[in-house]
Parts: C-alpha cells; sequence; structure tokens
C-alpha cells in the first residue's frame, strides 16, 4: 500500500471513530435522560449482533456459529432470565427443584468448577478431578440436566477457570509460582494454576465437555483470566510463554470452541464490567474473546464501579444508569461480532441494601437497550423472582 492510501485510509479510520463516538454520546444522552424520567425503558440499538460491512479480522466470526440444539440438548432462548446456583445449593434436596419452578425463569448456571476448585459431580472421563479430591458428589450432572429440561429450562454450567486452589495445590507443577518457588497465593489465600499450560487447558475443558455430554446446554467459562489480586510483583509462571496475556485468554476459548461446538454445547465467557474499555491487566480483552464464543457475559453490577467512573459520584446508588453506561461500551467493543451480549446483574448487598427495584432497574436498562436478556447473581442464592418476569 503506498502512502497516499494509507493516508487515506488513516482518515477514513478517524472520521469512523468519530462517528461512532458522537453516536455513543448520543445514546448515552439519550438512556440517561431516560433513567431518570421513566427508568429505563425505551431503547437504543441492540446489544451485540449489530450489522456492519464485513471486516478481515472478523473471519473467525464467520466460522463461529453456534450450535444448534440437538439430542438432550435445549436451546438458548431468545430473552435470558436466570439465576447462578452453587453446587452446595443444588446438594440440597428439592432445591435445584424450587430454582427450576420459579416464575418467568428460564435459564439456570450451576457450578461445574466453583472458585474453590471443588467439581460438583464425579465425572468418570475427568480421573484428575477424582485423584485431586477435586470432584464431589454434590449433583448427578444427568439429572440436573433432566430436571432442567423437563421445565423447558436452559442449563448453563460455570467452569470457574484459572483459580483452582485444589488443583494447583495437588498438582504444584501447574500452578503459579512465586519469586522464590513457592506457590503464588491471592490475597485470600487462594491458589491459581497456570493460564499459559496447555495441561491446565485440557483439564478445564475436559470437566466442561464432561457436562456438555451429560446434557448442559451451554459452558461458561469464569475466572478466564490472569489474577488481579495479591502481590503480582512476584508471580512467576513455569515454563516458556511469549504469548502475551491478551493473546492467551483468546487462544484458549478458541481451544474450548473446538472442543464443545462440535458435542452440540454454546462456548461462553465471564469479564470484567470495565473490560469493555480498560486493560486491566488480566488478558480480557472483549472484542478478541468475542471472536471465539457464543456469548458475553459480562459483570456489571453497579457496587464494582468507583465514585467518578461514568461521571457518576455514586454508580452503585443509580444501578439503572450504571448498567446502561456499561453495556454501551460493550455495545461499542463488540460491534459486528456475532456473540450475544448478556449481563451478570447485581443481586445481592454491598456498600448498600440492594431492592428490588435496584434490581427491576437494572434489568430495565438491559432492556432499554435490547441485550439478550440476564443473569442474576447472588452467591447465597436469594432471588426475588419479581425481577425474572417476561417484558410486559
Amino acid at each position: 500500500m503506498d502512502d497516499r492510501h494509507q493516508t487515506a485510509r488513516v482518515r477514513e479510520r478517524r472520521r469512523e471513530r468519530r462517528r461512532r463516538q458522537v453516536r455513543r454520546r448520543r445514546l448515552v444522552a439519550g438512556a440517561v435522560l431516560l433513567a431518570l424520567a421513566a427508568g429505563i425503558t425505551l431503547g437504543a440499538r441492540s446489544v451485540g449482533g449489530g450489522t456492519s460491512h464485513a471486516k478481515p479480522e472478523q473471519a473467525a466470526s464467520a466460522q463461529n456459529a453456534a450450535p444448534k440444539a440437538a439430542g438432550n440438548h435445549v436451546s438458548v432462548p431468545k430473552e435470558i432470565r436466570g439465576v447462578h446456583v452453587t453446587m452446595a445449593l443444588a446438594s440440597l434436596p428439592g432445591k435445584l427443584q424450587e430454582y427450576l419452578a420459579m416464575p418467568g425463569l428460564n435459564t439456570v448456571e450451576l457450578d461445574v468448577k466453583d472458585e474453590d476448585g471443588k467439581v460438583g459431580f464425579v465425572p468418570s472421563a475427568v480421573p484428575l478431578a477424582r485423584r485431586t479430591g477435586a470432584a464431589g458428589p454434590y449433583y448427578k450432572a444427568k439429572w440436573a440436566a433432566k430436571l432442567a429440561h423437563a421445565k423447558g429450562i436452559y442449563l448453563i454450567g460455570r467452569v470457574v477457570t484459572f483459580e483452582d486452589p485444589v488443583l494447583s495445590e495437588q498438582r504444584p507443577d501447574l500452578a503459579i509460582r512465586r519469586s522464590d518457588g513457592a506457590r503464588w497465593l491471592t490475597n485470600g489465600g487462594l491458589g491459581w494454576t497456570n493460564p499459559y499450560d496447555r495441561r491446565v487447558w485440557k483439564y478445564n475443558v475436559d470437566l466442561a465437555a464432561a457436562a456438555v455430554k451429560a446434557g448442559f446446554d451451554e459452558i461458561q467459562f469464569d475466572y478466564v483470566r490472569f489474577p488481579s489480586d495479591g502481590d503480582l510483583s512476584i508471580i512467576r509462571y513455569p515454563g516458556v510463554h511469549s504469548q502475551p496475556m491478551s493473546w492467551t485468554i483468546p487462544a484458549f476459548v478458541q481451544y474450548a470452541r473446538k472442543r464443545l461446538h462440535p458435542l452440540g454445547a454454546r462456548v461462553s465467557v465471564d469479564v470484567f464490567g470495565l473490560a469493555a474499555t480498560h486493560d486491566l491487566g488480566i488478558g480480557q480483552i472483549p472484542r478478541r474473546i468475542s471472536r471465539y464464543v457464543d456469548a458475553v457475559y459480562p459483570m456489571v453490577y453497579p457496587s464494582h464501579y468507583n465514585p467518578g467512573e461514568y461521571n457518576l459520584s455514586d454508580p452503585e446508588a443509580v444501578p439503572g444508569q450504571t448498567v446502561t453506561h456499561s453495556l454501551l461500551d460493550f455495545q461499542t467493543a463488540l460491534e459486528g461480532r456475532k456473540a450475544r451480549l448478556t449481563p451478570w446483574l447485581q443481586d445481592f448487598s454491598l456498600g448498600r441494601t440492594y431492592s428490588l427495584d435496584d434490581v427491576q432497574a437494572q434489568v430495565r436498562a438491559a432492556r432499554s437497550l435490547h441485550a439478550h436478556g440476564f443473569l442474576l447473581w447472588n452467591a447465597e442464592g436469594l432471588y426475588d423472582g419479581a425481577a425474572l418476569q417476561p417484558p410486559a
């Protein structure tokens, strides 16, 4: 390309960026006015899956068609309305049935592997989970899938990926290490496995595949990133790892997709709410990751935003506005991608007591931007079914 054509192309890119900025400012202004006047009830254009001319970087997206629901799987709802359920809660007699009977609910996310490195069932095809003591009989995977599908419920399996206290302790050769050679731990004393290690990749996707074969419809990878808390300066990653963090995470999800799509499952990831506009130093670049997944689930919990973010003095006090701003950022970041955008919404109290009105304000914000539904997070599993009602 000669300098003249290159200069013209640069100018065109700048013009396009300016057009996007103007468009986004208009959307923000409109959404905020709606939030103030009517609790954010009317919408802008859809979040994710917007139309655009094909670009070379989108070549991978063309190969990323979501698998068709077949056999023992059900189709993803047009609007996801779901909740997270821990493996401990699922182990209580009748508890999973209680969640599945909630009016308006059409999706449940159930832990396959959680933050403690525990696995919710005993997968015969993953002997490493048994040898390390990670696998436990919290629930039977096929039983959980059959229960969900009998109610027409879409079942997502959550796989906490690289934070893994069990595997990192039992297999220190797979763990992130300290500069003195000891196992590295977070501020909370939790060990992590090495995101560069392909053996770690295989272990997590083996667990995901076992869940899919049992009937789970989608696998959602959480903690699919590098560590963010603890003394990061003393971290040492064993082995050769010339690939940057920001390309390692997309490579992992690409690997997961190649293994799970043929089994009929959709593949998705959780990302931080600020990842759309901030390089957090953890390898989460949503636009790159979105090339290889069917859905991106940003955790847009208002309590997790610092004062002043989005020019809001207290983002947690205005949950609808905070979710609107964050989703608009993700809309821009994922423009032209086929991956669906579905937020995690806050249904717990942290800085202040969260009411049903606060949860519903977030739901309205997601709907106003035509997000593909929402999931509610409460670590204790306490949800108000009124937030799960379909739109009027």
